[in-house]
Parts: C-alpha cells; sequence; structure tokens
C-alpha cells in the first residue's frame, strides 16, 4: 500500500507541476502587452524628400526640437532616424526598409512623389508600422488603404485663397502699389512648382481666381515650372524680363524659394517696383519681407507643424488615443493653421 500510495503521490505531484508551469506561461503571455504598453522610449523614422529644400528644412529642425520637448514633458526618451531621398523615389522606399528594419515604432514620410506612396505605404503596412505623412498629401486612394495612416500638411486651396486676398486688398487699398504703370490692368507672371503636382495646381488656380472673385483686373504674361527651386525660378525670371521689357508689375510664386529666385533676377537687372508675392512663410522669405524686397508671403505654423507631427507620430509608436490638440478630418487629416505676413508698407 505505501509503494502504491507513493507510486499515486509522484503522479499528483507531476500533474500539478505541470499545472503551475501552464499557469506561470499563462502570466508571462499576459504580462508582454503590459511591458509594452510601459515604453519608456520610442523611435520614429523620418524620410525627407529633400533635405535642401528650404522649406522642409525649416521643419527639420521643428521636428528636432519638438521631439526634445516631448521627452522632457513625458519623460520617454525620443530616437529620431532621419533620412533624405534626394528627390529619389526609389530611395525612399529603400530607406522605409532600413528604417522598418531598426525597429523604428512609427514612420513619418515627406513623401518624393506623392502619386506614387503605394510601396511606402505597402512596407509599413506589411511591417504593421503606423505612418504619419506630411507637406505632401497622397491620393485619396491610398490614403484610404489603412486606418493607421495619417496626413498632416496644409490646406492648398486655403493657401491659394489666402495669396490672392493678400494681392486684392493691397490693390484695393493702394491700386497703384499693384498697378504700376497704370494703366488698369495688373501683368503678371506665374512661378509654379512642379508639373501634376496637387499642391502646385491648386496653389495657382485659387490665387488667380481669388483675384478674379475680388474683381482686380489681371493679365498673364506668361509663367513656368521652376520644380520649387530659387535657381530655376531665378533663370526662368532673367528669360520674362528679356522678352518682356517693361510690363512685368507681378510675381505670383508657388512657393518663398522661387519668389526670391524672381527677386535675384530682378536685383541683377537693376530693376525695382515690380511686386514678388509667395507661399510657405520661411525664414529666409520672411528676412526678404522684413527688408522690403518680398511684398508678402502665405505663412504655416511651423512650430504647430513640427508639434503635431512629434505626438501623432508619439500617440501611434506608444499605442495610445490620438492627441486631442490636434484633431483630425475624415480621422486621418490635420490641416495646420495659416496666415498672411505682408510688408510694412508704411515703414
Amino acid at each position: 500500500m505505501r509503494r502504491c500510495c507513493f507510486l499515486w503521490s509522484s503522479g499528483k505531484k507531476k500533474k500539478i507541476l505541470a499545472l503551475l508551469a501552464v499557469v506561470c506561461a499563462f502570466l508571462t503571455a499576459c504580462q508582454g502587452p503590459r511591458e509594452e504598453e510601459e515604453k519608456n522610449s520610442i523611435r520614429i523614422g523620418i524620410s525627407l524628400y529633400r533635405g535642401d529644400d528650404t522649406f522642409i528644412n525649416n521643419i527639420r529642425n521643428e521636428l528636432e526640437e519638438k521631439a526634445k520637448e516631448y521627452e522632457q514633458e513625458h519623460g520617454i526618451k525620443v530616437t529620431l532616424d532621419i533620412q533624405e531621398a534626394k528627390g529619389s523615389q526609389s530611395t525612399q522606399n529603400n530607406q522605409v526598409d532600413r528604417l522598418i528594419s531598426l525597429g523604428c515604432d512609427v514612420l513619418c514620410i515627406n513623401p518624393v512623389d506623392r502619386m506614387d506612396a503605394t510601396v511606402v505605404i505597402d512596407k509599413a503596412m506589411t511591417a504593421g508600422v503606423p505612418v504619419v505623412v506630411f507637406n505632401r498629401q497622397p491620393v485619396e486612394e491610398d490614403m484610404n488603404r489603412w486606418d493607421r495612416l495619417y496626413y498632416i500638411g496644409v490646406d492648398a486651396k486655403e493657401t491659394g485663397i489666402l495669396q490672392g486676398q493678400l494681392i486684392a486688398d493691397l490693390y484695393w487699398e493702394q491700386p497703384d502699389r499693384i498697378d504700376i504703370n497704370d494703366d488698369g490692368v495688373v501683368s503678371y507672371v506665374l512661378l509654379e512648382g512642379e508639373t501634376n503636382h496637387q499642391d502646385a495646381m491648386v496653389r495657382t488656380e485659387w490665387s488667380i481666381q481669388t483675384l478674379k472673385d475680388e474683381g482686380v483686373p489681371i493679365e498673364r504674361i506668361t509663367g513656368g515650372i521652376a520644380n520649387w527651386e530659387r535657381s530655376q525660378a531665378s533663370a526662368l525670371m532673367e528669360q520674362w524680363i528679356s522678352s518682356c521689357p517693361d510690363t512685368i508689375e507681378l510675381v505670383v510664386s508657388n512657393n518663398d524659394d522661387m519668389a526670391l529666385g524672381a527677386i535675384d533676377a530682378l536685383e541683377r537687372a537693376g530693376i525695382e517696383g515690380v511686386n514678388v508675392v509667395g507661399i510657405d512663410g520661411t525664414n529666409p522669405g520672411v528676412e526678404a519681407m522684413e527688408n522690403g524686397k518680398l511684398l508678402g508671403t502665405v505663412s504655416s505654423n511651423k512650430e504647430v507643424y513640427g508639434s503635431a507631427v512629434i505626438e501623432l507620430a508619439a500617440s501611434c509608436a506608444l499605442g495610445e488615443p490620438l492627441p486631442q490638440e490636434y484633431p483630425l478630418t475624415d480621422g486621418r487629416y490635420y490641416w495646420i493653421p495659416q496666415e498672411i505676413l505682408i510688408q510694412d508698407l508704411e515703414g
């Protein structure tokens, strides 16, 4: 009997040990997610379409500053892995692979080609890494493909309307300031960003349409694509000055860099009085405005831009509710506030 009792006790002991092992395994599995929820560091992968773009460089500086502020406020270490695609979509695709392999918790992408963001989105979806796109809005079809994909940027229609309003308001206050030769028509040239780029097309359309709606008598002399670049805009403006001497009264530019390029050409030609307006409110643009060279610009709030990207990215990385101070339109879009900046004409 003692022997039988011993065998029975040994078997029962094995069963109890096995049960304890199962319970421990279950408890360990339950603790896993809790540890993830209590993360004290996050890694944010960032890919910029170009590092030498003045506006993007301004945003990069804000992202770095706001990441430091987030660390101090929340006690969570934020590592930024910043890559520059140098205008190549293929390079950006490879950068996304690398950022995912580095274990980034979230990706912040400034697309090279907004019409071809599918590959980047597919890579992120496959890896389960949320994406915050900024500055260059993907097509709606891509934006609707995943519920962990967000966009932060400006409303291009609003931008164009504000630029047109800037010119129209000044025209009706001081007509001779805009209609330089006082012939009753404002003759303008147009500097556009990229071919088939949504922001360039929408900014152009609504800037000019607003001038018409406000009753400003305008006549287009010519226009051209300068790819957002100061040097290309300067070269185009030089050609227009040569081919259309003494006729250009206004330069309407899709961004500040191209507006500054136009100013460079005007200064080389020794021409004064031509009004130049831009968009973005970059540091060089604002400086040119304060120096009386740029008539005005439409500025997006860079500080809010940086904060919105970092806060939304951090919430995605930590699996937390999205920040209420940046309410999303349709659950995925946050529009950066904009304002008109104009030269002090009385100074």
